[in-house]
């Protein structure tokens, strides 16, 4: 069985950091695709980031300049770095990781709340 195993979340004022980490068990895991996804209330989920086995690295157009991922471990594990955070990243954030037999997985989501 594979289990996503995030932390990070918290509560922020506004222009603070966070730093969201997502790790995959099992030993012989190994990722295509790692990377986050949120929701806000009453607005539907969308892509934050992902990172590729192969580095490539994709950003919602609301968090270039602010956020950056990265992974490490055979992309068994995955951070997100959110600087300069802003009260419309309030949401719940899921970790989503695609296997390399195509599978995908959903973390159990951590709160990221940013205060005026």
């Amino acid at each position: 069985q594979v289990q996503l195993v995030e932390s990070g979340g918290g509560l922020v004022e506004a222009g603070g950091s966070l730093r969201l980490s997502c790790t995959a068990s099992g030993s012989t895991f190994s990722a295509n695709i790692m990377g986050w996804y949120r929701q806000a209330p009453g607005k539907q989920r969308e892509l934050v980031a992902t990172i590729s086995r192969s580095d490539r690295i994709n950003y919602a157009d609301s968090v270039k300049g602010r956020f950056s991922i990265s992974g490490e471990d055979a992309k068994k594990t995955v951070y997100l770095q959110m600087n300069n955070l802003k009260p419309e990243d309030t949401a719940v954030n899921n970790c989503y990781v695609i296997n390399r037999a195509g599978k995908n997985y959903w973390g159990q989501g951590t709160q990221v709340t940013v205060s005026t």
